[in-house]
């Protein structure tokens, strides 16, 4: 009989054991909303209109949750400082493709790749600068509760400026940023990203080859449908 009641007991502990495991263990893998514009998370399903204000200008987005890993969109952004240049101060327009596919996820951290190429104008006195963007980046996003995402990245918006004068230019933008969700569909934010432009585009780069420091720092807001 004792050895029967033990039994029992022993099943009750492992039982109550095992499910306040699985619900420990639901409640780390559902943090975050499970949605994300800045982060290597995509959207999954559903689609987001997106805003974003600061150096270098102004952007509006739509983008869509084509599968649980690839997001499909596209940005118009107006800028007024050159591809994000502090000393280049010059109106501008930019029409871009946005695709994002999330590379890894698990319950700490999720890893996604951006490309967002498309064609941009910059509107001087005398002439309109016409490029290409091309540029690619790498984000490891961290989940901090169910209401705080946080993210670090490696951002590379390489362009090419056509014309005479024109050329590459490579910038190398390090950073980060975080989302704050006021709900399940809402959410603020605020990314930065830093670094040098090296190129040897002579419209705006007094030598051949010259590095300039390069700025990105963008108050967002997202709402997912």
């Amino acid at each position: 009989m004792k050895r029967s009641v033990s039994s029992w007991v022993l099943m009750g502990v492992l039982l109550v054991s095992g499910a306040a495991l699985a619900q420990e263990e639901g409640a780390t893998y559902s943090r975050g909303q499970g949605w994300s514009v800045l982060s290597g998370q995509t959207l999954g399903s559903g689609t987001a209109v997106t805003g974003q204000v600061g150096w270098p200008g102004l952007s509006l987005g739509l983008l869509h949750g084509a599968t649980p890993r690839f997001d499909i969109g596209g940005k118009l952004t107006f800028n007024y400082g050159h591809e994000g240049i502090i000393t280049s101060v010059v109106p501008g327009l930019k029409l871009q493709g946005w695709l994002r596919l999330m590379l890894l996820q698990t319950s700490r951290v999720n890893v996604g790749l951006t490309f967002a190429p498309g064609p941009f104008f910059y509107f001087y006195e005398r002439y309109t600068e016409v490029g290409l963007t091309l540029p690619i980046a790498l984000t490891v996003g961290i989940p901090v509760g169910s209401a705080l995402m946080l993210n670090v990245g490696l951002d590379i918006p390489f362009y090419v400026v056509f014309g005479t004068g024109g050329g590459v230019v490579v910038p190398v933008l390090l950073g980060g940023g975080l989302e704050y969700f006021l709900d399940r569909n809402l959410a603020v934010s605020f990314n930065v990203r830093m670094g040098p432009s090296v190129g040897s585009y002579s419209g705006f780069f007094e030598d051949r080859t010259r590095a300039r420091f390069t700025l990105e720092a963008l108050l967002g807001i997202a709402y997912k449908f």
